[in-house]
């Protein structure tokens, strides 16, 4: 009996992605931000700047957050949903994300604030050797730059 091949013409459209690991902890956030900006420059119709500003920043954010308090790799990757951005940042701290109490006259902790407003909330998932935070932003309304 012969053997048969199936050739599908229909392909299966996947979303683009990004992902990037660093081994020895993060060492370039404007690289991840300007991949933001490529990753996005990919959706139609063309988003305005502020949802690609808003993104690019909910990536600096938990990337920053996952420099300063998690030792040793991170990973970073990008998933295109309908109408949002998935951004999920994987690091080996066992530690939850916690906003800090809003406080105007300090410098600094505002991050997850931030992420907050950006976003629709945090998910973090437990790995065996961290964790995964992950947070959705979603593209604003067309024609809204």
């Amino acid at each position: 009996m012969p053997l048969r091949t199936y050739v599908t013409t229909q392909a299966r459209s996947v979303p683009p992605r990004y992902s990037r690991t660093w081994e020895a902890g993060v060492s370039s956030i404007a690289e991840a931000r300007d991949a933001v900006a490529a990753l996005l420059a990919k959706v139609r119709p063309t988003l305005g700047r502020r949802p690609v500003q808003d993104a690019q920043l909910v990536v600096s954010e938990l990337l920053t957050n996952a420099a300063k308090h998690a030792p040793g790799p991170c990973a970073l990757r990008l998933e295109l949903l309908a109408g949002a951005l998935r951004v999920s940042v994987t690091d080996t701290s066992r530690e939850a994300p916690r906003r800090r109490p809003p406080d105007p006259g300090r410098v600094g902790g505002h991050g997850l604030h931030l992420v907050a407003m950006l976003s629709r909330g945090l998910e973090v998932t437990w790995l065996p050797q961290g964790k995964r935070v992950s947070a959705i932003v979603p593209f604003l309304a067309a024609g809204v730059a």
